[in-house]
């Protein structure tokens, strides 16, 4: 009896309920919170074509965006063929970012701006060579690194290169005359031959096997007597398609080819791939993070300083004081060693910290490492740096002023040898800088020796900066969790560090995928050989080796 009982209740409150004669409204449903857009995401201004060069020229003249920071070439499929600018004011200290696209994929024009910024010359014939697309006005359309006689662009997402390009044993073509496109009133497009050299130029091709030019670079210069009258840079000869090889990898596997690029910057490099990708994403890191990162540029800041100065001492034949160098810099490279198993590709920043904590030597190896270094930095003033051979060699030669390294993009030493105060540590201040006292090193004189100069004491400043964070590495983990698979949200991001020669700068377009639509790198060495034709013009020859060794540009890093 007691069961049935039982049973009857357990059917009753398991029976379906009758609804409410008078049922409560439902609550409204939450209103959704609005994202904000991460601290590194873009906001496009969208422009016409023929819009573009107007306002461009108004944003430069009115508004003081004087320095061209990124011209990237896009392909946006359906929406066309198209470039992102990043402008920088060295006025106000702002970043205004636009973008325009064409849609004729057959025959793109877009206007060009390299009457407004010097560096936009190469960086539009960089988009012109992946991309194909023809820039109205500009006075040298052929490519840059890929050879002349090649078929396709290769960063079009409906390009096949593998298929139009099969391996040539023959030697490279090379022009001595370009097309330039102009529109005309009534909208027509005209051609006329520009030359880059004629019959009676004396040509003295300078690389791509020279060791004076640091790495398989090429300049064809043109001379007369023993002066410099035009140089020609012919790039391309390592370039590895590492902007494309991107578009395959996921977020992670694309950490590896940074340190390809400049490899006297590689952790640099890698920090600013990591914190593009971390806040685009909203991957929070840790202080002890930030605080390991900024020593480790720092000791590759002054690692890359240091042969720097060996090789410039190596070119102008000062070979103890190159001697020197090597001595000095195997340390960085054993501190290195020691705590990321590597010492030229290092592989220790990854997205959202480090690959493992710091050694349990470091702090005692980084003690006393700084007081050494100090000591025998003053040796390198004593063999060469006083030296009245290097004063002859290096003062008043290949001089750029301020004006001319704001306009070729001229970032880090060489633009602070110039007074251009664009020190990214001082005035976009990252990772532990905010928390460190340093002087930002400049110069007005421009010339070699005040290249020189700049390094010099940068190796100093770094060691301060070292010196101040090295006791205070604050506890906490090496490495944030973070997902399987990282995917950023739509949008177009852009973050820079400022690396061993200037700013590296890291754009990337995500359409929400676990890979980047676009992933393009800001080379710190491409603005430097983009002036070499306006640094070496009217000096001598010989010169252009002392040029080449003071304005510092690694070749991987130009050719990606």
């Amino acid at each position: 009896m007691e069961n049935e009982q039982t049973i009857k209740q357990e059917r009753a409150n398991t029976a379906p309920q009758v609804a409410a004669a008078n049922p409560q409204p439902a609550r409204p449903a939450a209103t959704p919170t609005e994202t904000k857009p991460a601290e590194n995401e873009l906001q496009l201004h969208c422009l016409a074509p023929e819009d573009l060069h107007a306002e461009m020229q108004r944003l430069k003249d009115e508004e003081h965006f004087d320095f061209l920071e990124t011209l990237t070439g896009m392909d946006w499929g359906e929406d066309g063929l198209g470039v992102v600018y990043n402008l920088w004011s060295t006025t106000q200290n702002k970043r205004i970012s636009l973008k325009t696209a064409t849609t004729d994929r057959e025959n793109p024009f877009l206007p060009t701006v390299s009457d407004l910024w010097n560096i936009a010359n190469i960086y539009e014939r960089e988009v012109f060579d992946f991309f194909g697309i023809k820039f109205l006005g500009h006075p040298d359309m052929r490519r840059i690194f890929l050879r002349e006689d090649w078929n396709g662009y290769p960063m079009r997402k409906d390009d096949k290169p593998e298929e139009e390009n099969p391996l040539r044993m023959d030697n490279e073509p090379l022009a001595d005359v370009t097309t330039q496109y102009d529109r005309q009133a009534d909208g027509s497009i005209t051609t006329k031959e520009n030359t880059i050299f004629t019959e009676d130029d004396y040509v003295v091709n300078i690389g791509p096997q020279h060791p004076s030019t640091h790495g398989v670079l090429h300049f064809r210069v043109a001379l007369e007597g023993e002066r410099i009258r035009k140089i020609d840079p012919i790039l391309g000869y390592i370039h590895r398609g590492i902007e494309k090889l991107n578009e395959s990898l996921t977020y992670p596997q694309t950490l590896a080819l940074t340190e390809r690029l400049d490899y006297l910057g590689a952790m640099q490099n890698r920090h600013a791939l990591c914190m593009c990708i971390e806040k685009a994403a909203g991957i929070e890191v840790s202080e002890r993070v930030q605080y390991i990162r900024t020593i480790m540029d720092e000791f590759q800041r002054i690692d890359s300083h240091i042969l720097f100065f060996s090789c410039l001492c190596q070119d102008m034949g000062a070979t103890s004081a190159f001697l020197y160098g090597f001595r000095d810099r195997e340390q960085i490279l054993d501190i290195f060693e020691e705590t990321c198993g590597g010492r030229l590709i290092l592989n220790y920043n990854t997205i959202g910290g480090v690959m493992a904590d710091i050694h349990p030597n470091f702090v005692r190896r980084v003690k006393e490492f700084i007081p050494y270094m100090r000591h025998n930095l003053q040796e390198y003033y004593d063999i060469f740096v006083n030296n009245v051979i290097a004063h002859n060699r290096l003062e008043g030669v290949g001089v750029l002023n301020k004006e001319q390294v704001i306009s070729f993009g001229c970032t880090g030493g060489t633009g602070r040898a110039a007074g251009w105060s664009n020190d990214l540590r001082k005035h976009q201040p990252y990772a532990a800088y905010d928390k460190v006292d340093f002087q930002e090193i400049t110069y007005t004189e421009g010339d070699s020796f005040a290249r020189l100069m700049v390094r010099m004491k940068e190796i100093e400043e770094s060691l301060k900066i070292i010196e101040q964070l090295i006791d205070g590495i604050p506890e906490g983990p090496f490495q944030t969790k973070t997902k399987p698979i990282i995917k950023i949200p739509a949008g177009t991001y852009y973050s820079a560090v400022e690396g061993s020669r200037g700013e590296f700068g890291v754009l990337l377009e995500s359409k929400g995928d676990k890979f980047p639509s676009r992933l393009h790198y800001r080379s710190t060495g491409l603005p430097l050989v983009a002036a070499m034709d306006t640094i070496c013009r009217d000096n001598f020859i010989a010169d252009l080796m002392a040029i080449g060794g003071t304005v510092d540009y690694v070749v991987p890093d130009i050719d990606r």
